[in-house]
């Protein structure tokens, strides 16, 4: 006979209460496989937007210490750029003090140069003047030295005069006449006849 026309023999029912326990078994452990799937899914779901929110929060809190960072730094640019405002201003200052300080040196320095010039100018004309005045009183007094000696060297004729007695009286010494009659001889021809008030020249002493 063929096997497939065999008849199997009927199960009794404690082999279908052991297929029932079997399979419900079976379905048990399927389900707390498909929980746990579940789960670990869940978990791993769970797990990766814990992951992504720390990955944002970092990402955030970078972001935010770039800006803060990038604004810190542009705050001390800002600073430096400042100081470096201020110090060129400091400098381009001390630079117009010291102009000025330079041109008001050079400006007194010539001032001086030229008040020294003018003093010493007049200082020069003063001494000319004061030369020249000196040379005119020494002419003045040459001129009155002159003249005094001058008045010296002339008599005027008195009453009972001869020439032995001019020349002992103006000259010390009598023997000495005939120089003044020599010096004389357009007015007294004759030494031995001179006039009252006639100016006889006389010889140096």
């Amino acid at each position: 006979m063929p096997e497939d026309k065999v008849k199997k023999p009927k199960k009794g029912l404690l082999n279908m209460v052991v297929d029932a326990v079997t399979n419900r078994d079976e379905k048990e452990a399927e389900a707390a496989a498909a929980a746990e799937a579940e789960a670990k899914r869940r978990a791993e779901a769970l797990e990766e937007e814990t992951r992504r929110k720390i990955a944002e929060k970092r990402a955030r809190e970078a972001e935010e210490q770039a800006k803060a960072a990038a604004a810190q730094a542009a705050a001390e640019k800002a600073r430096l750029e400042a100081e470096a405002r201020e110090k060129a201003r400091l400098e381009a200052e001390a630079r117009e003090k010291a102009r000025l300080e330079a041109e008001a040196r050079e400006k007194a320095r010539r001032e001086a140069e030229a008040l020294a010039k003018v003093r010493e100018f007049e200082a020069k004309r003063e001494a000319e003047i004061a030369a020249k005045k000196a040379e005119i009183e020494a002419k003045a007094e040459e001129a009155r030295k002159a003249a005094e000696e001058a008045a010296k060297l002339v008599y005027v004729v008195q009453p009972g005069d001869s020439l032995s007695k001019i020349a002992k009286e103006k000259l010390g010494n009598a023997n000495r006449w005939p120089e003044i009659h020599e010096l004389n001889k357009e007015q007294i021809p004759n030494p031995n006849l001179i006039r009252p008030g006639q100016q006889l020249r006389l010889p140096p002493h």
